[in-house]
């Protein structure tokens, strides 16, 4: 039986480095690219756009992976873990912020200004958040939603860094859902 705080703390985190990297992608990319305009001023320098897009979304990678990091810290402190597995989560964690500020990238593209964000986070990650198993098991699900939830990345994100929580090492790591 795993602690509700410990099943919560190891969903949370993944979650936390989803939205963080999400909103830098967002808003933080839309701003430097529309209003301040220091894409164009970058433009001017022998770099090419690819080179900007990559540098963003590494950037937003990081950022949610240094806001994973105080969560964690936090984590350790209250005793929610103290599995040295934990050093592991970091890599899945830049991982799923390297995910979500690619998608994040791709949605800021297509915007025409901020409003367009929320459709994002209604559409996309508030549903995603609830059918990943943050908040309760999976198999909790029926049959169809859990199909469906099998291929979310957060999903995925979730099954690999709760069996770390828990001082194991995750049992199907090439599919964990």
């Amino acid at each position: 039986m795993v602690p509700y705080i410990t099943f919560l703390a190891s969903g949370s985190i993944c979650m936390s480095a989803m939205q963080s990297a999400s909103f830098e992608a967002l808003y933080s990319a839309f701003s430097r690219m529309h209003v301040q305009k220091t894409w164009d001023g970058i433009m001017n320098a022998p770099v090419a756009l690819d080179d900007i897009v990559l540098a963003e979304m590494l950037w937003a990678a990081f950022k949610s992976l240094f806001t994973v990091t105080a969560i964690l810290g936090v984590m350790l402190a209250l005793g929610i873990s103290h599995s040295p597995k934990l050093l592991v989560a970091w890599p899945i964690l830049l991982g799923v912020g390297i995910t979500f500020s690619c998608i994040a990238l791709i949605f800021n593209a297509l915007a025409q200004g901020y409003d367009f964000f929320t459709y994002y986070f209604t559409l996309l990650l508030t549903p995603m958040t609830f059918l990943s198993g943050v908040f309760f098991p999976l198999d909790q699900l029926p049959s169809a939603v859990r199909l469906v939830a099998d291929w979310l990345p957060l999903s995925n994100a979730v099954a690999l860094v709760r069996p770390l929580f828990l001082n194991q090492w995750p049992q199907d790591w090439a599919r964990p859902a």
